[in-house]
């Protein structure tokens, strides 16, 4: 039976778009690929709002003969034509950046589109094993046959060795450095040894064509296991930065706060006044500067697109089951301060301070909801 899941991973959640770019481009694809580099570009940054046609021939199996590929990462093609080329030519690819810029997402978004699975991944943390970078053992078989290729557990890396695929190694520089060295090794030899097989064929085992690592680093984490300089030199390294838009921030914002309401089938109804003003506060801590050049005191957390999604998202699930009880608007700046206190709560008052800076010289000119939100300024100072 199916069970509902909450989270689909990306190549579940976007099978009829997977589908139809592989039938849709027919160019070279490098070893191993479910599609081609420049459909890998178009799946994760979509057909710009065009519909794309099936070519005259194509096997449909079902498929619409035209269909418009939805935008998942919002950011620079250009980085993700750079990181689909890295991947092309089975090189390691690290993508780098502060929390919450979709660093993960992204990752996910290329293995679907190249492997057709996502799931290969090892989560980094400072507990984590070789065992899970190499391999470990079904230790009930270990102990009634011994060692045998029926007894050993592939890793992800592994596995993905073997199939020719991506594997992703979230947060890389949480792992203790013994885990990197051995990643080193992985991405130099391109081939793990099984010395308890030793005299089997399963003695070695060597990365198929196709087989290469993503792995994602936060900046916030630089110094809990710096990445050594040999392993930096198996990686091409992709900075993936805040949205520069704000009406691109607003629509993300808007669109991952609805899917998140669509799964516990709620309809979300926050005003776009609302996410805009939401957002425009998100950008303007995170950027220390607000949209009129005016200077802002940044706390010490990060008020990354990923946290504003989650904001939208609780003040539509309020809309939703506690309807017409409070304004979404008025909830605003509780949710601003729970978000800020996270890492000090001295941050509190330099949420304050924007308040009295920003929000109040935004009412001063007219604006009727920084003019509303400046009439909240006591939640803060409670």
């Amino acid at each position: 039976m199916n069970a509902p899941r909450q989270v689909d991973p990306a190549e579940d959640a976007h099978r009829a778009e997977l589908a139809f770019l592989a039938a849709h481009d027919s160019g070279p694809r490098p070893p191993g690929w479910r599609l081609t580099p420049r459909a890998v570009v178009t799946f994760v940054t979509g057909s710009g709002g065009d519909a794309l046609a099936l070519p005259a021939g194509a096997k449909a199996d079902g498929l619409p003969a035209r269909m418009v590929i939805s935008p998942k990462f919002v950011g620079e093609r250009a980085l993700v034509e750079r990181a689909v080329v890295t991947l092309a030519g089975e090189r390691g690819l690290l993508l780098v950046g502060e929390p919450g810029t979709a660093k993960s997402m992204l990752s996910e978004l290329l293995a679907a589109a190249v492997s057709s699975t996502s799931q290969l991944v090892v989560q980094g943390t400072a507990g984590t094993t070789e065992d899970q970078l190499r391999y470990g053992w079904n230790y009930a078989l270990l102990l009634a046959e011994g060692p045998s290729p029926r007894a050993l557990v592939p890793s992800p890396v592994l596995t993905a060795m073997r199939g020719g695929a991506v594997v992703r190694v979230e947060e890389v520089t949480r792992c203790l450095p013994e885990v990197q060295d051995a990643l080193v090794s992985i991405l130099s030899d391109r081939r793990i040894a099984v010395p308890e097989l030793s005299g089997t064929d399963g003695a070695t085992v060597h990365a198929a064509p196709g087989f290469t690592v993503i792995a994602t680093a936060n900046l916030r984490d630089r110094g809990v296991s710096e990445m050594s300089a040999a392993l930096k030199r198996r990686f091409n390294f992709e900075a993936v930065g805040p949205i520069g838009d704000l009406a691109a921030e607003t629509a993300l914002v808007r669109r991952q706060a609805t899917a998140a309401l669509e799964r516990v089938s709620a309809p979300f109804a926050v005003d776009d006044v609302v996410l805009e003003a939401l957002v425009t506060a998100f950008r303007d801590l995170r950027n220390g500067v607000s949209q009129e050049g005016w200077a802002v005191e940044r706390p010490s957390t990060v008020m990354s697109t990923a946290e504003a999604v989650s904001v939208a998202a609780s003040l539509g699930l309020a809309e939703a089951y506690f309807p017409g009880d409070r304004d979404p608007l008025s909830l605003l700046p509780g949710h601003l301060l729970g978000v800020v206190r996270k890492d000090d709560p001295g941050d509190a008052a330099r949420l304050l301070g924007y308040w009295d800076g920003a929000v109040r010289r935004r009412a001063e000119t007219g604006a009727r909801t920084w003019r509303r939100l400046w009439e909240l300024r006591d939640v803060l100072d409670s």
